[in-house]
């Protein structure tokens, strides 16, 4: 009864993201109007047969920004963490397995850089950057994302270098290279895979926080924070405006954190985050 419970858990979960990933790649297709197109003698608007869920207060259709923000949310934080991934095992893996002044360097930075919010991170990063821009929001995002990965990834290979099957190759005379691509980064992936699927509803988080502060992505684009913040103004009269952002926003970040634990929990991982 538990193993179903934590397969049916998995299954819906995959279902809600698989239906998110469907609606994000084709919602060109099924949006009802152009997202971005103003017309202010339709502003407010109820649902209509028009504006399936009525429009926001550029006369802008809402459902067709909800679909485009699945879009622009859902590929910013999946290249968020792509080039995370592809930064911080390399850095993990090498910090940890060579050990010494590298490793002890390694720390610092992460300590560093892990005694600030990651929020106030990104936020200072933005500004670095030379203000907001949907480019700046991917690399302010990558610059706090890598170093918690690069640190976990670190300490798996600590505990890995040390057992048999790496001895072996070590004492065989294999390259530390061939090591590390053949034996320790096949043993510690299902652990990073998982650990990325259980974040990336945080990160989703994040970018639609940056982005209704006005610091991720930039109008006329739709965004679900950016939506969540230009409806402020109409919260009382208008309160839909900003619950239906809302409400797929957690939907999304629900559905990563179950299928992130129930994933842990199918292949076996032990919790170390």
């Amino acid at each position: 009864m538990e193993t179903f419970r934590r397969h049916s858990i998995l299954m819906a979960s995959a279902t809600v993201l698989v239906l998110f990933t469907a609606v994000a790649i084709f919602a060109p297709l099924l949006a009802p109007n152009d997202p971005n197109f103003v017309d202010l003698t339709q502003k407010l608007q109820p649902s209509s047969k028009d504006f399936p869920i009525g429009t926001d207060h550029l006369g802008r259709c809402q459902l067709s920004r909800l679909l485009f923000g699945a879009r622009t949310s859902l590929s910013t934080a999946f290249i968020v963490m792509s080039i995370t991934f592809c930064i911080s095992v390399p850095i993990g893996v090498f910090a940890g397995y060579m050990g010494g002044i590298i490793d002890a360097w390694f720390i610092r930075i992460c300590d560093m850089l892990m005694a600030f919010p990651n929020f106030l991170l990104s936020l200072a990063f933005v500004g670095m950057l030379g203000g907001p821009s949907y480019g700046h929001l991917i690399l302010a995002m990558v610059c706090v994302q890598w170093v918690f990965y690069a640190r976990f990834v670190r300490g798996m290979v600590l505990s890995v270098k040390e057992r048999s099957f790496v001895m072996a190759a070590r004492i065989c005379g294999t390259s530390p290279l061939k090591i590390a691509i053949k034996h320790i980064i096949p043993t510690i992936l299902a652990s990073v895979i998982v650990l990325l699927f259980m974040d990336i509803g945080g990160v989703i988080l994040s970018i639609s926080g940056l982005s209704f502060l006005g610091l991720g992505v930039q109008p006329p684009y739709a965004e679900w924070g950016m939506m969540i913040n230009d409806s402020k103004p109409y919260f009382r009269s208008h309160p839909m405006l900003m619950m239906y952002p809302g409400v797929i926003i957690f939907l999304v970040v629900i559905a990563f954190n179950l299928f992130g634990e129930s994933l842990r929990q199918w292949l076996q991982v032990e919790r170390r985050y």
